[in-house]
C-alpha cells in the first residue's frame, strides 16, 4: 500500500480568528517513535477553543494543528516502534501512555512549517508520538471511541482520582459539557447523592439529568448559590467540580464546599483571570485542586472504560449530539461557543 504524501487539515494560523482548511505535506520519513495514522473521527474539546483564543497566552507556535482526541487506523510506524503495529485501531490521547515520546513532527505549507504536537486530530492522516496512541479492539466503535482520548477518561478520572467521590456523597458538576456529562455520569454510578448539575443551557441540564444528574439549576435564570444550599439542606457539600474556568464560580464552589470538601478546577481560567480566597481553610482540610485530565492513565483506563461501553454501562451514544465534515468545522467550534451543541461535537474526517 502507498502511504499518503499530503493530508487536508484544519489550521491555526492567528489567534481569535477562524481556522484555516489547506491540503498539507505530511513528514517525509517517520522518525524514531513516531506513527502515522489515518484518523476517522475527532472530538472538540474546550481546550483547543482556548488555543484558538489564547487563553494561556500568545501562542510561540502559530502555524499549527490542533486537536487531541481520535480514532484511527496505524498505517505505518517509524523506528522503535512496539507498542502499536500498521493495521491497529487506535484512541488518540494527550495524556502520555507507554512508548516513546517523539519528535514533534513538522508539515509543510506550500513551503511553510506547520507546526504539530506530539498528537493532533484536524487532520486526515497524522503523524502522531507511539505514547499518545493505544490500541483498541478492531471491532470497536470508531465513532464513538474518539471520545476516550479526553471526554470520558478526564470525566471519570477527575471522580475517581481527584474527588475520589464515595457512595453517598454530594456532588456539584458546574458546566454540563462533552466532559461534565460524562461527570455527571461517572458521580451517578459512584453512588453518590445528590449529583446536581449546573449550567446555562437547558438542553445540556436536560441531558444531564438523563445520565443521571439527580437535581438540575439553569444558571441563567436561578439563583445558583441558593438553590444549591436549598437541595443539600443540612448535608454538606462533599466535592464542586468545576469546567467552566470562571473565577466567580470557583470562587462560589470553594465558598460552599464543606470545611473538609473537595474543589475541583476542570475549567482553567483565562491568563490574567485570578480568584480570591480565603485561604485559612486549606490548613485544616479544604482542598483546592487543580485537575489535569483526570490523571488518568490511558493503557489501563481506555480498555477498562470501553469495557464499560460495550456492557451498556456507559451510554456514550447520547453524549455525541453533533457530527460535522473537516470542512465545516468553524461551524462547529462556532455553536459550541454558542452553546447549540448540547454534548460532544464529532468532526468526521
Amino acid at each position: 500500500m502507498s502511504l499518503p504524501k499530503i493530508t487536508k487539515a484544519a489550521i491555526l494560523v492567528a489567534q481569535n480568528q477562524p481556522l484555516e482548511i489547506a491540503e498539507i505535506a505530511l513528514p517525509r520519513t517517520l522518525e524514531a517513535g513516531q506513527v502515522l495514522v489515518e484518523v476517522f473521527y475527532s472530538g472538540i474539546c474546550g481546550s483547543q477553543l482556548g488555543e484558538i483564543d489564547g487563553a494561556k497566552g500568545p501562542d510561540k507556535f502559530l502555524p499549527h494543528l490542533l486537536g487531541h482526541e481520535g480514532s484511527g487506523k496505524v498505517l505505518a510506524v517509524g523506528p522503535g516502534v512496539r507498542k502499536v503495529a500498521a493495521g491497529d485501531i487506535v484512541v488518540l490521547h494527550w495524556r502520555k501512555g507507554p512508548g516513546i515520546e517523539a519528535a514533534t513532527p513538522v508539515y509543510d505549507w506550500n513551503g511553510e512549517k506547520v507546526n504539530a504536537g506530539w498528537v493532533t486530530t484536524f487532520n486526515q492522516y497524522a503523524v502522531i508520538s507511539e505514547n499518545r496512541l493505544t490500541a483498541i479492539p478492531a471491532d470497536s466503535n470508531i465513532r464513538i471511541a474518539p471520545l476516550f482520548g479526553c471526554a470520558v477518561t478526564t470525566g471519570f478520572g477527575v471522580v475517581t482520582n481527584d474527588a475520589k467521590l464515595q457512595i453517598g456523597e454530594s456532588v456539584v458538576v458546574a458546566g454540563a459539557g462533552g466532559i461534565g456529562l460524562n461527570i455527571v455520569q461517572a458521580a451517578a454510578m459512584a453512588s453518590a447523592w445528590p449529583v446536581i448539575a449546573v449550567d446555562l443551557v437547558a438542553e445540556k441540564l436536560a441531558l444531564a439529568k438523563s445520565l443521571g444528574a439527580t437535581h438540575t439549576i439553569d444558571a441563567s435564570r436561578e439563583d445558583v448559590k441558593a438553590r444549591i444550599r436549598e437541595i443539600l439542606g443540612a448535608q454538606a457539600l462533599d466535592a464542586f467540580i468545576d469546567n467552566t474556568g470562571q473565577p466567580s464560580v470557583i470562587e462560589m464552589g470553594y465558598e460552599l464546599a464543606a470545611p473538609e470538601g473537595r474543589v475541583i478546577l476542570v475549567g482553567v481560567p483565562r491568563k490574567g483571570n485570578t480568584i480570591d480566597i480565603y485561604s485559612l481553610p486549606l490548613h485544616f482540610g479544604k482542598i483546592l485542586k487543580g485537575s489535569h485530565g483526570g490523571d488518568a492513565k490511558p493503557e489501563r483506563d481506555i480498555l477498562r472504560y470501553l469495557r464499560l461501553y460495550n456492557e451498556g454501562r456507559i451510554p456514550l451514544k447520547d453524549i455525541v449530539t453533533d457530527e460535522f465534515s473537516l470542512d465545516d468545522i468553524n461551524e462547529a467550534i462556532a455553536r459550541m461557543r454558542s452553546g447549540k451543541i448540547r454534548g460532544r461535537c464529532l468532526i468526521k474526517m
